[in-house]
Order: C-alpha cells, then structure tokens, then sequence
C-alpha cells in the first residue's frame, strides 16, 4: 500500500497542476487525498485507483478554492473540472518534472522540489540526504513554490534544464537513509522512456555507469577508494552492459551531446579489467571532443589534465591545469595528484592537505588527509 501510494502521489499531482491548480494546494489536496485512500482502500480497493485518486485529490481541490475568499478569483480560472476518464499520467509527471526544474529555481532549490513533488519523498527524507535541518529544507521548498506560484503547467519545455538537475541529484549522493541517486536513475529512466532524445539516453547511461561502480567506492569502513585502486569485481556488470547499450544506441543517432560524451569516458574506464588496461588515449580524445561541446568548463579542464597526464606524462598534466584558476574545488587535489606522479612529494603533501581542509565529505577529507600523511 505504501509503495502504490508513493508511486500515485506525485502523479496525481501532475494531473492536479496541468489542470491549472495552484501547486501549493494542489499538494494539499493530494495529501488529503492519500490520506482518505490510506482509510478505505484496505477494505475496498478501487477498480481504478489512479483515477479514484484525482478524481478525490480534484474535490478536495475544489473544496479549498470554493471555501476561500480571497481565491475567489483563481476559482473561476480552475473551476471547469475536465470530463472524466482514464487519468492521464506520464506525460503529466513530465510536465510537472520540467516546472520543478525551472531555470527561475536554483539548482539546490530545483532538486529539492523535484525530490518533493516528483519523487514523493518527504521534507525529513529530502532534509536527511543534503544534511540539512529539516526547517531549512521546508523554507527552501516553500521559497521555489512561490518562485512557481503564478507560473502555469501548459506545455514540455527546458529539457536542458531538467537533466542538469537531474544530474545534480544523482551526482550529489550515494550515502544518507534516502539515495537520491537511485531517484535521479528512475526518474531519468522515465524520462527516456517517453522521450528517445541521444542526450536523455546518454545522461541514463552516464549515470548507469557511475552507479555500476558503487559497491567499490567506499571501504566497510566508509573510506574513499579511488577508481585506480577499486576492487573491479565488486562492480555491476549488468548495470555497465546496460549503460553500454544505452549509450551505443545514443550515439548512431549520430547527435552527440555533452553526456553521451562523458558516458563514453566512463564506458572506458568500465571496460578496462585493471586500472593500467584504462585506454587513456580515447580517454582523452572524448575529453578533447567534451571541451569542444562544452568550452571553458574547469571542472572539464581538471579532468582532461590527468588523462593528458597518463598520455604524456604529469609535467604536461600539469601545463594542462595551469589554464584552470586557483579555488576552483577539487582543483588542490588534482594538482597534488600530478606533482605526486611528478615526483615532487613535498609539494604533492601541501596540496592533499589544502584539498582536504576544502572536501565536500568526511570521506573525501580523510582519503586525502591519509594522501599526505603518506607522502611525508
């Protein structure tokens, strides 16, 4: 019951904010109406129960509207209640997933929304994955609803904007009691179900080979474990021939796109069965066509600077680096790495050590931490 629940919500959702509902309560409505299903529907499962719940989640809709005064004038906008039939649903979570990631939002903001009204996840759960208190996780919700309060849910549109969001979700975490990485995949997975664009496809596929590595990320103790030194059997095969097969596919559409780019670059690194097997040259010539697609990025600059590194050494890794500026994040790290490789251990130890004061995660702080202790 629970599971059914949280899939129906927010796609019931959807169906309340095309019809032209106020988004704040149109959640409100919905609520209500999951709370109604969760009384009767153990003693009498509806014959359709996406249906039963628009159908309840519309009235009680109405209801707000028709008892407040001052939405006196949004009511006579909304209150032509559609014919009723068959409850329409992907196509509605779609348009309720690109609004969540509205350019007007803030990425953080964007995600949190996405996770909230997409998702179905509470504002606990949603506050618990970004390690924030569950009161700032509320006000930043309330602040994108408001952001969104006169926009109308009419039309598919920002598709760059979603998977950039979609993608910050599921880079942001594997850890915490929600995995919003898991959500960035399903809803991703949805996302290319209804829609065949290469970039979609490519995106599913970068994250498919990112997740197929998870297992070997940490230690059972919660240490960071680098690509080079990860345990390989512990990786998803099945995931890496799924994301192959995405990706292969994407790319004879012959449009290729920053993430089917870097879902190649990840293939390369799943391919190899032993970190010194890695074919750093196509590596780096995907980098290449990834710093054309997508120029001046720093963070794609850092990265190009170690596979030029494995091609023609850590001196030129490091005339690769010099073109990104100081205080970029992970910018210490990657320096210390090539003077490490350069030889120079003295410099390499300053760097772990600035790079930690600067890490995202206790796990990160304490791998490069135990970088520079070794190095001493």
């Amino acid at each position: 019951m629970e599971g059914l629940l949280r899939e129906l919500g927010p796609r019931t959702l959807a169906v309340l904010v095309r019809r032209g509902a106020e988004f704040t309560a149109a959640e409100d409505a919905v609520q209500e109406a999951l709370i109604e299903a969760v009384r009767r529907w153990p003693e009498r499962m509806p014959e359709d129960p996406p249906a039963w719940l628009v159908r309840v989640a519309w009235r009680k809709f109405l209801d707000q509207v028709r008892s407040e005064q001052a939405r006196r004038q949004r009511e006579v906008r909304v209150a032509v209640e559609p014919p009723t039939g068959p409850a329409e649903q992907a196509d509605d979570t779609l348009l309720l997933l690109t609004r969540c990631c509205h350019p007007e939002l803030s990425p953080a903001s964007a995600v949190a929304l996405t996770l909230r009204a997409v998702a179905g996840l509470t504002t606990a759960q949603i506050a618990r994955a970004y390690l924030v208190p569950e009161a700032t996780m509320a006000q930043r919700i309330s602040r994108a609803k408001r952001t969104l309060r006169d926009a109308r849910f009419d039309r598919v549109g920002h598709a760059a904007a979603v998977l950039r969001v979609l993608y910050l979700m599921f880079d942001h975490g594997f850890t915490g009691p929600v995995d919003v990485a898991e959500e960035a995949i399903r809803l991703t997975r949805q996302l290319a179900n209804a829609d065949r664009h290469p970039e979609i496809d490519g995106l599913l596929a970068l994250m498919l080979l990112h997740h197929a590595r998870r297992a070997a990320r940490l230690t059972s103790t919660g240490e960071l474990v680098p690509l080079d030194e990860q345990d390989r059997t512990r990786w998803d095969t099945a995931m890496i021939a799924e994301g192959v097969q995405i990706l292969q596919g994407a790319l004879t559409r012959d449009r290729l796109g920053e993430y089917q780019v870097q879902a190649a670059i990840a293939a390369l690194h799943d391919d190899a069965t032993r970190a010194e097997e890695t074919d750093w040259l196509q590596v780096l010539s995907w980098y290449d066509e990834l710093a054309r697609l997508v120029p001046r990025n720093p963070a794609i600059v850092m990265n190009r600077a170690v596979a030029v590194a494995q091609v023609d050494g850590p001196p030129a890794g490091l005339r690769a680096l010099a073109e990104v500026p100081d205080g970029v994040p992970r910018r210490a790290a990657v320096a210390a790495w090539l003077h490490e490789h350069a030889g120079d251990a003295h410099r390499a130890s300053e760097l772990y050590v600035e790079a930690a004061d600067a890490a995202s995660s206790e796990a990160e702080r304490v791998h490069l931490l135990k970088r520079a202790a070794r190095l001493r």
